[in-house]
């Protein structure tokens, strides 16, 4: 039951880099016509089986940095920090600095600005840096004594709090926080948590990219999680959640970011805003390993639900943790049916991993994005590749988009050792375009 005096957290800013858009204003163009990132890899990045994923291509943070120059509500000391402080920061980092920048822009908070002792910042995802460990060892393996010395800061996943503090002003609380693939949804409840508490006025949330190594790969692959063995001559087909050909994630890459800020911040400032965090839910299965729980997900959408005050009735749609993979796919729906019973077939579902992978740590921020946009625009992204259902009585959303107004969302992300987690979105009418 929602507590009377809870305080109302909205989000006012969004930015994302992901393989079909570079920021979340050409991701809703591609979500409107169920544009599709998944590809081959660059020869020189498939490794045996492992061919195909959705890749960033051709980002550029000096572009970008260039593009907002040109813009007066971006001043140019912080666009000058951002290329001094960055310029030789991981790939990853910088792909965090534009979602931030892109979110700071729509938020207004260049212009309208907050303390920075207000302002918190959580960046979600664990083991960022593997990409970059593994590139100093294969440097300096031989000859340890040579190691640059920035790898005692870049190894480290707190670099993103460094850096992105360093260049936005930052001087409230932060941390990184960890969640396997739910790692999204994690740092957005803690931030909806923090704002509650009134530790600070604004948190910035950035989902960060995760650059996965070989290692990684390889350990998804031989655990058979990874998908892609059935279409590997045909990527875009790869990635079908829901469909009875699924048969694993397809990796993809991306990096979202949420201002989330209080009401009382958002009057102060006269701010626009894009949704209401209506709250969220993390729960534990008890379980270490892979296999997702069909009570472990209901517990956590009923509970979300009850925290919302509201009844499954009230959620017009669901942006599932949909990840093409059978068991997953199947435990999900099982859940969700488990909830709304007879109702299931009135409440619309897609996955948005479907265009743009699995984009683990940063997929809770990027759906959370693409749910928004899809309330703000009154559309219904496609579910790419649903060309035989797995199950019967579900409201899909098929190959093509869904003209329909969105009130009221769910978004689940579910994460590799029991980690469940359930957020609900509501829609607000008022709203100011950069």
């Amino acid at each position: 039951m929602k507590k009377e005096n809870s305080k109302r957290v909205f989000v006012s800013g969004m930015g994302c880099v992901n393989s079909i858009a570079e920021s979340a204003a050409e991701f809703e163009q591609a979500l409107r016509e169920g544009r599709q990132g998944i590809d081959f890899y660059k020869e020189s990045k498939q490794k045996g089986p492992i061919k195909i994923g959705a890749e960033i291509r051709n980002f550029s943070l000096n572009k970008r940095i260039d593009d907002y120059s040109l813009k007066e509500n971006v001043p140019q000391t912080i666009l000058n920090k951002a290329r001094k402080v960055a310029r030789r920061s991981p790939f990853v980092i910088q792909t965090a600095v534009a979602a931030v920048l892109e979110a700071y822009v729509q938020a207004d908070l260049f212009q309208k600005q907050v303390s920075g002792e207000r302002i918190g910042i959580i960046v979600a995802g664990n083991n960022l840096t593997n990409v970059v460990k593994n590139a100093y060892m294969d440097k300096c393996k031989n000859d340890l004594e040579y190691m640059s010395p920035s790898y005692a800061l870049q190894f480290m996943d707190t670099d993103h709090i460094g850096t992105l503090s360093e260049i936005f002003g930052i001087f409230g609380e932060g941390c990184t926080i960890g969640g396997a693939s739910a790692s999204g949804n994690v740092g957005i409840i803690k931030a909806y948590e923090m704002l509650q508490l009134e530790i600070a006025d604004i948190c910035i949330v950035v989902g960060a990219m995760a650059e996965l190594s070989d290692a990684e790969m390889y350990g998804f692959y031989n655990v058979g999680a990874l998908g892609g063995r059935r279409f590997g001559t045909e990527p875009q087909k790869a990635c079908r959640p829901f469909d009875m050909e699924h048969e694993g994630f397809i990796y993809g890459q991306g990096c979202g970011c949420f201002i989330l800020e209080s009401q009382e911040s958002i009057a102060k400032r006269n701010a626009g805003i894009l949704a209401e965090i209506m709250g969220g839910a993390i729960l534990l299965d008890g379980n270490r390993l892979s296999n997702p729980s069909v009570q472990g997900e209901a517990r956590v959408m009923e509970l979300v639900l009850d925290r919302c005050g509201l009844v499954p009735e009230d959620i017009d749609y669901i942006n599932t943790h949909g990840t093409s993979s059978p068991l997953g796919d199947e435990t999900e729906l099982k859940a969700i049916k488990q909830v709304w019973k007879d109702q299931v077939k009135n409440v619309w579902i897609n996955s948005t991993k479907g265009l743009i992978g699995h984009c683990f740590y940063a997929a809770g921020v990027m759906e959370a994005i693409a749910s928004i946009i899809q309330m703000k625009e009154g559309f219904l992204h496609p579910n790419k590749n649903l060309d035989h259902p797995i199950s019967k009585g579900f409201r899909f959303v098929g190959n093509d988009r869904e003209e329909k107004q969105i009130d009221i969302a769910m978004s689940n992300s579910f994460g590799f050792g029991g980690i469940n987690t359930s957020i609900v979105l509501k829609y607000c009418s008022q709203y100011k375009s950069e």
